[in-house]
């Protein structure tokens, strides 16, 4: 039985908080709280979950205030020490931000803001966040960004191919992404960054479900 006890970081702005705990606390059924992002403590939850939206400050540079939020100086000690941590959107542009996974998200290459739904191919299932899926599977998931153009130099990219950290990469590239790369892992596989939303398509009635396995398959990691 999974022990899970999820943390939602709220930014002013952030919008795909209360998606993310109803997946969460009501679909998946663990324990999970919203925590403010000017709180000093994450308590006792083990999966921390940086949602999509918008942090305060983006229209600086998506992230770069947010970074300095009390609340981040915990969440980096915590995943320093190996305690599970899912950016989404917002939260992808959070994490690289501070430094806890490569590179950057810049504007889409068209410049325009894409909602779409997109196809994404699985490129290792080896991991806490994708052991649910198949290798090279193809899954559906939303995108709604501006700044989804992960950008990372050459060496970058030859590090996260050859240390198996790229875990989903676009089949069509829609905002230009370096190596097509939609989501990547840290080197000790804690902390996942992910631009396309799994919390919009975990259920029946939305006509997708391919993205409640990723957040299941955390969940259920923590025994």
């Amino acid at each position: 039985m999974s022990t899970a006890k999820v943390g939602i970081i709220v930014f002013p702005g952030s919008n795909c908080d209360a998606d993310t705990y109803h997946v969460f606390n009501n679909i998946i059924g663990v324990d999970t709280k919203f925590i403010w992002h000017k709180s000093a403590t994450l308590e006792d939850r083990n999966i921390v979950i940086l949602p999509g939206g918008f942090s305060y400050g983006d229209y600086l540079r998506c992230g770069a205030i947010a970074k300095f939020s009390p609340i981040m100086s915990e969440i980096i000690r915590f995943a320093q020490k190996g305690g599970i941590v899912i950016g989404i959107c917002n939260g992808f542009q959070v994490l690289c931000e501070t430094g806890l996974l490569p590179g950057a998200l810049i504007r889409n290459r068209m410049l325009k803001f894409i909602c779409d739904l997109v196809t994404l191919k699985v490129e290792n299932n080896k991991s806490i966040f994708t052991s649910y899926y198949e290798i090279k599977e193809e899954i559906k998931l939303p995108i709604a960004h501006g700044e989804g153009n992960y950008v990372c130099d050459s060496d970058t990219l030859s590090e996260l191919i050859g240390n198996n950290q790229v875990l989903f990469t676009y089949t069509e590239n829609p905002n230009g992404s370096t190596g097509n790369i939609a989501g990547l892992q840290n080197v000790s596989r804690n902390i996942l960054g992910l631009m396309p939303h799994p919390e919009r398509a975990s259920e029946s009635i939305l006509g997708n479900t391919d993205g409640i396995r990723l957040l299941r398959c955390v969940a259920e990691s923590v025994i």
